[in-house]
Parts: C-alpha cells; structure tokens; sequence
C-alpha cells in the first residue's frame, strides 16, 4: 500500500510554485520533485531510458525544474514504473498548482515533429480525463513497450487533475509520434501554469474553485476516465 504523499507547500505569499513527492509500494519506491517557475532542468533516472528522454523534454519545453528518482520491479516488465512516475509526477503538479490562483488554466499546441504532427490541449480544471488518439505501429521503441505511453498520460491526468486531450495528425515514425506527444504536453503545461496579471491572483472559474486546492493528490492513485479511441 503507497505511502500518503506529502507534498512541500509553496512559501507564504504563493511566490514558490514547488511540490516534492515520495511515494513508495511492494513495486515502486519514487521521488518527484518540481519547480513550475524553473528553467527547464532535468535530473531523471527511472531505469527506462526512454521514458527519461520522454520526461527530460516535458521539462525543457515546459521550463519546469523536474527530478525524479525512480526504482521499479523492471526485471519484470516496465508497466508498474512508467505508470507511478505518470502518478507521482501529476500528484508533484497538484501540490505545486496549490488553489491555482492566478494561473491561465487552459494551455494547447500543435507539435510537430517531422511528419509527425500531433494536437495537445489541456484544461487544469481539477477533473481527471483523458482523451488519447493516438496510434503506433510498432510493439516497442528501444525496450519501451508503445502501449505505455498511454498508461503513463493517464497516470498523470488523474492524479494532475486535468482535463487531457491527445492526438495524433499526422505520423508514420513512432518515436517522433511519441516524442511529439511528450514535446506538445510541456509546451501545454508552459502556457496553462503560467501566471496571468490580469487575474490578479483569482482562481479562473466561476465557481471560484478549480478542485480541492494543495495537496488533493491522493494517496490512493485515481484513474482518469478515457474517452473511446477513433480507429
């Protein structure tokens, strides 16, 4: 059973937009921790070198400061690993975002790589969902089963709490299709966690909540409801 995560809160006055996670399991021991004011900086080690390369560009392209340190049952396969560091990572984005005040909320981009052309928008609404569409035709990139790069997006909505939407235009190399995805999620994130001057510090809904504010992420992992897939 995880360890209830205890994430770091931001210093009075809401001027340190920082979060630090452990979560710990039979399967997986992780820490997450994140600076959405940062520059880009990367220290990521899950054992899965694919997957770091993935979440390296997450914090280049999102100038979000990113460490995760990660050990997994890989001697098993990758599955339980890629989807508690999804978890943890969006339970880390959770506790930095606070009550969200002041923050634009909805961020989109189109990201091309190559041929590869793929659409992400998102919505830190405090509703986990997921809409993924998107398709590879081969089995593995390295030793990366393909299929977990959905598991690892659905991960981290549900625990972000955001509203997902993930598609693929265009493409035929997966691994610019795969890297498009990870590359348009950071672009999205950067404009979506970006603080708004003209919001004056207000939480952008009408409700005047988006969730239940710092440290909602669970201990319990929650799972994104997924929109079906158009083939």
């Amino acid at each position: 059973m995880a360890r209830p995560p205890a994430p770091r809160r931001p210093a009075a006055g809401g001027d340190t937009r920082r979060a630090e996670i452990s979560r710990a399991t039979k399967e997986t021991t992780i820490r997450v921790a994140i600076d959405l004011d940062g520059s880009g900086r990367a220290a990521i080690g899950t054992g899965i070198g694919f997957l770091d390369h993935m979440l390296e560009q997450v914090a280049r392209h999102g100038l979000i400061d990113i460490t995760i340190e990660a050990k997994g049952d890989l001697h098993i396969d990758y599955h339980h690993t890629t989807e508690d560091v999804g978890i943890a990572l969006g339970q880390a984005l959770a506790a930095a975002l606070g009550e969200k005040r002041g923050i634009r909320r909805y961020g989109s981009c189109l990201s091309p790589m190559d041929e590869a052309l793929v659409q992400v928008a998102l919505d830190i609404s405090g509703r986990a969902y997921l809409v993924w569409d998107v398709a590879f035709s081969r089995p593995k990139l390295g030793e990366m089963d393909t299929e977990l790069f959905r598991e690892w997006f659905q991960a981290f909505a549900a625990n972000a709490g955001i509203t997902l939407h993930v598609r693929a235009l265009s493409g035929e190399n997966n691994h610019h299709i795969a890297e498009a995805c990870f590359k348009g999620l950071a672009r999205a994130l950067r404009e979506a966690v970006a603080l708004d001057p003209r919001q004056a510090g207000r939480v952008p809904s009408t409700k005047g909540t988006l969730g239940k504010g710092l440290g909602t992420a669970a201990a319990t992992p929650m799972r994104a409801r997924r929109a079906p897939v158009r083939r």
